[in-house]
């Protein structure tokens, strides 16, 4: 089906332009997407499963806060977290009807990051939730505090919480953020789905301004210490507010040189009912590197039962 711009004017008074696709009344399936990208990542995942045949979803990608053409406050502070769990569960309501609840929410990386979030705390607005490569927030502050390959392997956080990172960023044609695609997977050479119709699409979205992306990392604690500041280490997250009950599963390409799968152990402590898919040839990209088999575990997941499964 046909990819449409939305835009959504929440309550609280930030606006989130999305791409949509599908039956306005269909399940709703909501996509969230990461760092550097955009909501146009997630076209392919938009067409397939707005198809009757696919479940007929009512799909909606939104482009985050801070990504313009979405609203992007100025303020550091309006990127932390409960600010961005709130933008999200108000675009729920918004596009849900009276159910009031997504039949699936699909996040990777930042998007993936708020998923654990709002499945913790507002677990009445999803049935089923998929995380492709974004740790939960409990794995994550173990292996910051714990992990001196975490700790390298994050050490860019805190570059990218810089307040000059955004015009350090698009230095020579955004040369930091072609090299961050391939700091975050194995590679021996240019990405090959990275192709120039591709990097003009990015080179476009980040045009339109990266400080607002950037601010995601400013307001976040979970990056590793500094000389300055304890960040992640000085964290303590209560248990009860880590445990998601949705049914849960995870996607996680084992290449991703900036998240190890360590970030996988002892994760089924916080999610009871959880269904992890490793994917052996696969980097952070995963979504871009193989579209298809990305589509075929979501549309497995979301067809089978939400009873407990690790792979």
């Amino acid at each position: 089906m046909d990819i449409t711009h939305c835009s959504h004017p929440l309550p609280h008074g930030i606006t989130l332009h999305s791409r949509v696709s599908g039956p306005v009344d269909g399940p709703l399936l909501l996509l969230l997407h990461g760092f550097p990208e955009a909501a146009f990542v997630w076209d392919d995942l938009l067409r397939h499963f707005s198809l009757p045949q696919h479940g007929g979803y009512r799909c909606v990608a939104p482009n985050l806060r801070g990504y313009p053409p979405s609203s992007a406050p100025d303020d550091v502070a309006a990127y932390r977290t409960r600010h961005l769990v709130s933008d999200l569960l108000a675009l729920i309501r918004t596009e849900a009807g009276p159910s009031g609840r997504a039949a699936a929410v699909v996040a990777h990386d930042w998007g993936g990051a708020l998923a654990w979030v709002l499945a913790a705390q507002h677990p009445s607005c999803m049935d089923r939730l998929t995380i492709i490569n974004a740790p939960h927030p409990a794995t994550f502050v173990r292996e910051l505090q714990q992990s001196t390959e975490q700790q390298a392997a994050s050490a860019y956080m805190n570059f990218l919480a810089r307040p000059d990172a955004p015009e350090l960023l698009a230095e020579n044609d955004f040369r930091r953020l072609w090299d961050f695609f391939d700091r975050m997977g194995a590679t021996d050479g240019p990405h090959a789905w990275l192709t120039p119709e591709l990097r003009q699409r990015y080179r476009e979205s980040w045009s339109l301004g990266l400080r607002g992306p950037c601010h995601y990392y400013g307001a976040s604690p979970m990056r590793p210490a500094t000389a300055e500041h304890s960040h992640a280490q000085g964290l303590a997250l209560p248990d009860e507010l880590c445990r998601v009950e949705v049914a849960t599963q995870v996607i996680w390409g084992l290449q991703d040189t900036a998240l190890p799968a360590t970030l996988l152990d002892g994760l089924d402590a916080w999610v009871p009912s959880l269904r992890l898919d490793r994917v052996a040839d696969a980097t952070h990209w995963i979504v871009h590197e193989q579209p298809q088999r990305v589509i075929a575990l979501i549309g497995d997941f979301l067809a089978g039962s939400p009873r407990a499964h690790r792979a």
